[in-house]
């Protein structure tokens, strides 16, 4: 069996993942920027007798277990696992032995985790592969670049081909909220969309005691970080998780002048994949009608970000009871996140699943995702891989696609 495959596995190997790990996040790198860490990924698949495949920039993928057909003659759709490699501009303030070399780039998002896990669970299947008579389907592993940008780096990926020939895909994300051993997961929306915008406005300055001569930049920019959020509100049902929060507003520099011109900056989040899909020309709308009755000009550049990520029932399902075969108290119901996550991209093609994989040590302060002093508990490397390859396990046995579609057609 799999399950016991992968436990003698770690037992040989879990050191030399671990010291990977650490050597990943002391060599962290910025979003497309990723090529030592993608050499170093192909390195080590290469050496285990597998033939990485490179993407056009950075990043790269890898299929484990012949190509093969069912009993219908149609191909069997390939079973992913994606592992998103880049890191954030923070600068590290953890003290660990392994931080980062590299001044003001930190593995602030558990990507080095990620990375290791996605390697290691390719490695043992390439292993079990090789000398247990194959796996049960055919897998797919994709080291992904830029994740943490706008809109991500799984378009690029996808449109390189990563998706083609699969019919599944998984990922797990580091949560520092919870234990270690547990298993975050939902079914539907578990992240939020997130786009960005920025709203630049101008007008006549002028004297602050006569403000009815000039179009008033400043007074503008208040009206729309205070009205925007409010008439969202209002027009988008609250059951989606919609906001809009302002998080740069700049104009002027004296207390006796008005400005000539100032700028906004925001996010706007939803849970909700189909006010995702109609929210710009809405915002576009909202905000001329804003800014209108001040006399102020203004340019607007949206950015469309990431759609949410929105969890397939039975592949949520499959984690689920992959991991209740090994601790019923381990399954832990995640919350809907109003944070972004480009793998929703990949759930736009093919159903899928993520998973929240606990990574607080147990003691100490919970420390949050994106922050200078994030330290994630090594134990949940192991906890990764045997997941990744539960999953695989179970999914063989239950005879993959048909028995998901079966599951679905119910």
């Amino acid at each position: 069996m799999i399950e016991d495959f992968i436990g003698d596995w770690w037992r040989r190997n879990g050191e030399e993942l671990q010291r990977w790990r650490r050597h990943l996040h002391a060599h962290p790198e910025l979003s497309h920027m990723e090529r030592a860490t993608t050499a170093f990924v192909a390195e080590k698949l290469t050496a285990a007798g597998l033939r990485p495949r490179p993407f056009p920039n950075t990043g790269l993928m890898v299929d484990v277990g012949a190509d093969r057909v069912d009993e219908s003659g149609d191909p069997v759709g390939r079973l992913a696992f994606r592992g998103d490699m880049d890191a954030l501009p923070i600068a590290e303030a953890t003290g660990l032995d392994c931080a980062s070399v590299n001044e003001g780039v930190m593995h602030a998002c558990g990507h080095d985790f990620h990375t290791a896990i996605t390697l290691g669970t390719a490695l043992a299947m390439a292993e079990y592969d090789r000398t247990r008579g194959g796996v049960p389907v055919p897998l797919r592993f994709i080291f992904q670049p830029a994740e943490e940008v706008m809109e991500g780096g799984a378009p690029d990926v996808i449109e390189a081909g990563a998706l083609e020939g699969v019919s599944r895909i998984f990922a797990v994300h580091c949560e520092p909220k919870l234990r270690v051993g547990h298993i975050g997961v939902r079914t539907g929306a578990i992240t939020s969309a997130g786009d960005t915008l920025e709203v630049k406005v101008e007008g006549p300055g002028g004297h602050s005691a006569r403000p009815h001569l000039t179009a008033d930049v400043t007074y503008a920019l208040g009206a729309l970080v205070t009205q925007l959020p409010g008439l969202l509100s209002r027009l988008v049902d609250p059951r989606t998780g919609t906001v809009a929060v302002f998080g740069a507003v700049n104009a002027g520099y004296a207390a006796n002048a008005i400005p000539t011109h100032g700028s906004a900056m925001a996010t706007v989040r939803t849970a909700d994949i189909g006010t995702w899909r109609k929210l710009e020309p809405l915002v576009r709308e909202l905000i001329a009608a804003i800014l209108a009755p001040t006399g102020v000009t203004h340019s607007l550049h949206y950015v469309r970000g990431v759609p949410p990520v929105i969890n397939d029932d039975y592949c949520t399902a499959l984690i689920a009871e992959t991991v209740g075969r090994v601790d019923p108290q381990a399954v832990i119901e995640a919350p809907q996140s109003s944070g972004g996550e480009d793998f929703g991209w990949y759930l736009e093609h093919v159903p899928g699943s993520m998973a929240r994989l606990g990574c607080w040590s147990g003691s100490g302060e919970k420390h949050d995702l994106h922050r200078d002093d994030l330290v994630v508990d090594e134990r949940c490397l192991g906890v990764g891989v045997r997941l990744f390859a539960g999953i695989v396990a179970r999914y063989g046995a239950e005879g993959g696609d048909r028995c998901a579609a079966a599951g679905e057609r119910r």
